[in-house]
């Protein structure tokens, strides 16, 4: 090791590690093919619809075959509408307190509602219950999904829980992959709440980080050949694909469940940006286009993740209960230390001039009861500050343990 924490410090570097967001170079993949993408004056779809105006507040129809073809789903099982996934899984949890899921009644009137909560999870997803009010019950990882022998029991014994936050593919923030067996565990499983929902956010499905193509079960076919077809609310978007602030997200359901986010979501909306969802169709075409894309996102992105976990290994190799993931897709790496110097090392690494997301941000109410949990976002920086970053993290975990003695 060639430079010491103290010498580190001295540098005086300031590099924003917190969120996993896309990278200019990412973003210009797009930017200009979308701006032109529609030409001068266009403004038609396919069928005659002026996308000026309002309507079609499920999306354009050839927007929902897109995300048809993206999700292996009929074009009937989608809606196309808004730039943000994270949006419809707000309203999702919202429409389902205020009026109840379709086969069930206001969530609100039975009081207590709680949802389960893989961790480490996204806390974005636990930020959304805490806002409205829904009680979350942390549940481990396995390497292969959460683990189902709790999830069956809770969810068999107590009709409260009303849904579970699954990320099944390259998982915010680890990187697992749900297994097979995990995804018909949890189509199949019985359940006390009888409009009990698996929100289901396919962040990353094609976000890989290898020349291998990890795909998962398709869980709204599970969950139909379970005798639970309304089960699954499948949720994804193009924000890390084509333009993060201006992308296009997706719902994918039953055909009763579709029924039910129109019956809910016409309150506050005439139709979504339909001029929006014709230039990401006419750019982007199908599946095959959409991932020739990708291969130009991880030939950018995998140097980053390699960055940082050559450095972790470089530094930390040594340190017992040390340890970080190597994921296969996603955004994350997940770094362990020691029990109890997460939250010290997220403050060293502060003086030192590298923001990182707080520790305990990815369980809920931001707790990790063994505070050794830390979220590393590499895709954002330029690849030498994500190398400066990677080294400046691992001297502060290092220092924190040498602190502890």
């Amino acid at each position: 090791m060639s430079i010491t924490y103290d010498d580190f410090r001295k540098l005086g570097i300031k590099i924003d590690m917190t969120r996993g967001k896309p990278s200019s170079e990412q973003l210009d993949l797009c930017s200009e093919p979308l701006a032109n993408a529609l030409k001068a004056g266009e403004f038609t779809s396919r069928d005659g619809i002026d996308c000026r105006n309002y309507g079609h507040a499920l999306g354009l129809p050839e927007a929902r075959e897109l995300g048809a073809d993206l999700l292996g789903v009929t074009a009937e099982q989608v809606v196309a509408v808004g730039n943000s996934s994270l949006e419809l899984m707000h309203d999702a949890v919202a429409f389902a307190i205020l009026h109840g899921m379709a086969d069930g009644t206001p969530w609100r009137n039975a009081g207590d509602i709680a949802f389960l909560c893989p961790v480490p999870g996204y806390d974005r997803h636990f930020a959304i219950c805490a806002a409205l009010g829904v009680r979350m019950i942390p549940v481990p990882l396995t390497g292969n999904g959460p683990d189902m022998d709790f999830v069956e029991a809770q969810v068999a014994a107590d009709p409260a829980i009303k849904g579970i936050w699954c990320v099944p593919l390259y998982s915010n923030p680890t990187g697992e992959i749900y297994s097979a067996d995990t995804i018909r565990r949890l189509a199949s499983m019985q359940t006390a709440a009888p409009d009990f929902r698996l929100f289901w956010d396919d962040a990353y499905r094609f976000h890989h980080l290898t020349q291998q193509k990890h795909t998962t079960l398709n869980m709204i076919e599970a969950c139909a050949a379970a005798g639970h077809p309304d089960r699954a609310l499948m949720f994804a978007s193009l924000s890390k694909i084509t333009i993060a602030g201006a992308a296009l997200a997706f719902i994918a359901s039953s055909r009763r469940n579709v029924d039910w986010w129109q019956r809910c979501s016409s309150v506050r909306t005439i139709g979504p940006d339909k001029l929006n969802q014709l230039r990401h169709v006419r750019f982007l075409r199908d599946r095959q286009t959409l991932e020739g894309l990708m291969a130009h996102h991880r030939a950018l992105l995998r140097p980053k993740f390699d960055a940082v976990t050559t450095t972790f290994s470089e530094i930390l190799a040594d340190l017992p209960g040390v340890s970080w993931t190597d994921p296969q897709g996603g955004y994350f790496i997940s770094l362990y230390t020691p029990d109890g110097l997460a939250q010290r090392t997220v403050a060293l690494a502060a003086e030192a001039g590298i923001a990182m997301t707080p520790a305990g941000a990815a369980f809920p109410h931001g707790l990790d009861p063994r505070d050794r949990h830390l979220r590393v976002a590499p895709t954002f920086p330029a690849l030498d500050e994500v190398k400066r970053a990677a080294q400046g993290i691992a001297l502060s975990l290092r220092r924190a343990v040498e602190e502890r003695g």
